[in-house]
């Protein structure tokens, strides 16, 4: 019998799943919106609760977009933050707890015009969305909630949604020195994402302000679809960082591997001597993801930074690995081997790739005279050793590779 994916599993046999699967994610997402839906006074359509906080810029019908003001029902406080929080769900909270995090959100969803961000900023909302607190919200729907869980590659999965008719802020905000600065500047997005970063600010938070058109000059202000903002800050401080790298002197002397898995999801990172160059390997396996039969995808950066192609992932990933190097102040060639197995049955966004190659590049598990031998080891430890990597472009090319030194042995 061909095995279903997960997530569109509709049946079950005894006790095991069709997709092979113990645990099944349809049934959470019900009884999630079924928990949901309790919480909410249907008579007058009324929600209360704090935001953890929790705000989504749409980018469908660009420039006229959809914002959404996620609220757990009844929650309060710093109870709330559990239903957004990458850095302290790393390592800690499984699928099905995230799953059940993000499907315990109502989603309210109100159309916006994207040059228009200060009526949000007027009424708080905007301000809202960067606190470093939980902020309560009253919300007043227009209708019912819709039973579906949104699920997306990129941003976090959205709970049940409704209209929203009316909604008002009843917590103060509370935001760091440095983003209540530059929301008052008069500076370039580019320069205050960058700036915040190198004063420490959280990257989730930036996400947030670029999201909600709180940065940059302020003539130009506008929403951006939270998918576009996440890119966005992920390339801004990634390339900023790589400027810092490229001007380091110093290259190791060696190759290492670097290794962290979560949630299904396998990172290798191979640093190898010599300047700059990026390759991203993502090897999506059967029952995986979007994938039916083992499909391997690549990308390729150069020294001057530019790249075949946008990939969130690969962004999210790049950032990881440049803090490693700007901290150490140090130039080499990466290469980073996504391997996405079955495990990972529902897209939580791309925060895991980017906290899960964090954690990776405090992880040296091995070092290497030679490039070759490190992905021999990687193909070794590889999920299906059916794949191989020297077959690809991006390994098969640094294989080759010769150095000016070889020429005269």
């Amino acid at each position: 019998m061909r095995k279903i994916p997960a997530e569109l599993c509709v049946k079950c046999k005894g006790s095991k799943y069709l997709c092979g699967l113990s645990y099944c994610p349809i049934i959470e997402r019900f009884r999630s919106f079924i928990n949901v839906v309790q919480g909410i006074n249907v008579n007058d359509k009324s929600v209360n609760g704090s935001s953890p906080p929790s705000v989504v810029v749409g980018e469908r019908g660009y420039p006229k977009v959809k914002v959404m003001y996620n609220v757990p029902p009844n929650v309060y406080g710093d109870e709330a933050r559990k239903y957004e929080d990458p850095l302290g769900w790393w390592g800690k909270a499984t699928l099905s707890d995230i799953i059940g995090y993000r499907s315990g959100l109502l989603s309210a969803v109100k159309d916006q015009r994207i040059e228009d961000p200060w009526s949000l900023y007027e009424k708080e909302i905007s301000v809202s969305s960067v606190s470093q607190k939980p902020v309560r919200y009253d919300v007043l729907l227009s209708s019912t909630p819709d039973a579906k869980l949104k699920f997306d590659g990129v941003i976090m999965p959205r709970g049940p949604s409704a209209p929203l008719q009316n909604i008002k802020v009843n917590d103060n905000a509370s935001l760091s020195r440095t983003l209540e600065k530059l929301i008052f500047d008069d500076l370039r997005a580019s320069e205050a994402v960058v700036q915040a970063y190198s004063q420490g600010e959280d990257i989730y938070k930036l996400i947030s302000a670029m999201s909600m058109g709180l940065l940059g000059v302020k003539k130009n202000r506008k929403l951006v679809p939270t998918r576009w903002a996440i890119t966005s800050v992920d390339s801004i401080i990634g390339t900023f960082l790589l400027g810092k790298v490229k001007e380091s002197t110093r290259t190791i002397d060696s190759v290492s591997v670097y290794y962290s898995s979560y949630l299904g999801n396998y990172f290798h990172i191979i640093l190898y001597p010599g300047n700059y160059r990026s390759s991203w390997i993502e090897i999506w396996y059967p029952l995986s993801l979007w994938s039916s039969e083992t499909t391997v995808v690549e990308l390729s950066e150069n020294f001057w930074g530019k790249y075949e192609y946008m990939d969130g992932g690969y962004m999210a990933a790049r950032l990881a690995v440049m803090e490693k190097l700007q901290k150490e102040d140090i130039q080499a060639g990466i290469v980073i081997i996504r391997e996405i197995t079955s495990e990972y049955y529902a897209p939580v966004g791309n925060w895991h790739i980017r906290e899960t190659v964090r954690k990776a590049m405090e992880n040296k598990i091995s070092t290497f005279d030679n490039v070759s031998e490190a992905f021999s080891f990687v193909q070794d430890r590889l999920k299906d050793k059916k794949v191989n990597l020297f077959a690809t472009r991006s390994v098969s090319d640094l294989v080759k590779q010769k150095k000016i030194e070889d020429f005269f042995k």
